[in-house]
């Protein structure tokens, strides 16, 4: 007698979205996946952060390398040392 039954809920969604609109409710939906995106992000331990931060430095240093080998004009200095 208490419960709601699925027919019930199709109304309920009906009038949330008359009265809210598709757009806003979008809106709530990716302000909500932002939220718990940033929550999640701020509970991570600091370590596992660091190691992220380490982790993009090397493929942004792997990714310099590559442009600056893919260049015909580029002196690589350390294979041009004398022994």
């Amino acid at each position: 007698m208490g419960g709601m039954s699925p027919i019930h809920w199709v109304i309920v969604l009906v009038v949330v979205l008359l009265i809210f609109g598709t757009k806003k409710l979008r809106n709530i939906g990716s302000d909500m996946g932002a939220a718990v995106k940033g929550f999640k992000d701020g509970i991570k331990p600091e370590d596992a952060k660091a190691a992220e931060a380490a982790d993009q430095a090397a493929v942004q240093q792997v990714a310099q390398q590559q442009a600056t080998t893919n260049d015909p004009k580029t002196v690589d200095v350390a294979s041009k040392e004398v022994r």
